[in-house]
């Protein structure tokens, strides 16, 4: 991978399309050239985990970190408690010890990102802050009379999300609007406490960024700065990190590696190329390599495996790694079913389709009809007459046949197939 120098590091942001929008570029490019730089980013605590939006905001941290400057991780235990304003409706207030928990999950969900070996001497290790550390002693007047008389009203309507919602029935509370003077005020207590000069975050957070860039001018006469990322939606319009729905976390207790590794196997071909430059941390000439190959042979899916391998070794380590795609491949009769444990494979196959079967075990051809692989019983018999049915990966010979103790794998699962590609799971009730 490759260490940008410090003056070349918004060339390299730039490249992989990693910046939306910044501050006085060329006085940026200055002051990093200048010496270490101590930047931030900050992250509200509105879930138990972050998820895979989030990780842009990472690559950007990694990228500067990497170039000798000082990245400061904010978890947000303060602007958690209230919320950057949607642009819709008014969020739903979580409970401050609720809230306090999950900045201990996220936080310990980051330090894989920035926390490096050993190996790469000389980088700085991250500085994790919560802003309710200094939040918390500020009295209501100490606010207003210190922090909120730099603020003009205008200018905070002006934001597209709080316009949007004066526009709107529901109008917005004083919670929310005061929202971007708490975000503008971390910047200037991490300048206070770390000398820190430079944040940041996606380009929907500009106007709350360019707050606190304005505040620490105002406060305390110094020139800070800030950079934006892209918004990032799928070809379809969607949102990045969504799949049927369900949103894409990077805790494994609510998206397993098999899934996230899925995830990102799955995406279309647009979308991979496109994001292959802002998640991958290649060289250049690779990730050029793999587009070109991504579009001259796109059901290899280069690009879709280089993104789920390389994310899901920074995100779940090489072990998980190892794992999912033992498990991608034993599914479909590529490797061993009982190399994979328990836990493993319970992922991969909730995520397939699963059913679970109480009692006594039913025929294969039942449990074919049961998991939806085929729509009848009659179906099923055909199938396994044609040879096209697999029960762990062996060829079905008999449809009225009933799997013994032994057929069941680790964690109580059987695993069907029909043809190639088409795999459910059944598990053992009690």
């Amino acid at each position: 991978m490759t260490t940008p120098s410090a003056p070349d590091v918004i060339d390299e942001l730039h490249r992989r399309g990693l910046i939306a929008q910044s501050t006085d570029e060329d006085a940026l490019r200055a002051h990093l050239a200048e010496g270490p730089v101590t930047y931030y980013c900050g992250f509200d605590p509105t879930a138990p985990s972050l998820h895979v939006g989030h990780l842009l905001q990472f690559m950007v941290l990694r990228a500067l970190q990497r170039s000798g400057h000082q990245p400061i991780v904010l978890v947000g235990g303060a602007t958690g408690l209230i919320g950057d304003p949607r642009p819709t409706s008014e969020r739903t207030l979580n409970d401050p010890a609720v809230v306090a928990g999950w900045v201990d999950r996220i936080r310990e969900r980051v330090a894989p990102f920035l926390d490096l070996p050993a190996a790469e001497d000389g980088l700085r290790p991250p500085i994790y802050v919560n802003n309710l550390d200094w939040t918390a002693p500020l009295s209501a007047i100490d606010f207003l009379r210190d922090i909120g008389k730099h603020f003009r009203v205008s200018r905070m309507l002006a934001k597209e999300a709080v316009s949007a919602r004066l526009n709107s029935e529901a109008g917005i509370s004083y919670t929310e609007f005061s929202y971007q003077i708490l975000q503008a005020n971390d910047f200037r207590e991490l300048y206070l406490r770390h000398g820190c000069t430079l944040q940041s975050g996606g380009s929907d957070q500009w106007g709350n960024i360019t707050a606190g860039v304005d505040l620490v001018r105002r406060t305390d006469g110094v020139s800070a700065h800030a950079l934006a990322t892209p918004l990032i939606t799928k070809a379809d319009g969607t949102k990045i990190g969504k799949t049927e729905g369900a949103t894409v976390w990077l805790d494994p207790e609510l998206t397993s590696p098999y899934a996230f590794f899925q995830y990102w196997l799955n995406i279309d071909d647009v979308d991979a190329r496109a994001w292959l430059p802002l998640f991958s941390e290649r060289p250049a000439d690779e990730i050029a390599a793999l587009i070109a190959e991504s579009t001259e042979r796109p059901a290899a899916r280069a690009a879709q495996r280089a993104l789920a391998e390389e994310l899901t070794l920074l995100v779940h380590g090489a072990d998980e790694l190892r794992q999912a795609e033992a498990a991608g491949r034993a599914l479909f009769g590529r490797d061993d079913l009982r190399s994979l444990d328990a836990g493993t494979l319970t992922a991969a196959l909730q995520e397939a389709g699963s059913v679970t079967v109480d009692g006594e075990v039913p025929t294969v051809a039942h449990l074919l009809q049961a998991t939806g692989l085929v729509s009848s019983l009659s179906e099923a018999r055909r199938t396994v007459k044609e040879g096209g049915a697999y029960l762990n990966n062996e060829r079905i010979t008999d449809a009225e046949a009933v799997p013994g103790d032994d057929a069941w794998l680790p964690g109580g699962w059987l695993v069907l197939r029909r043809g190639k590609r088409a795999v459910a799971g059944v598990q053992r009730g009690t």
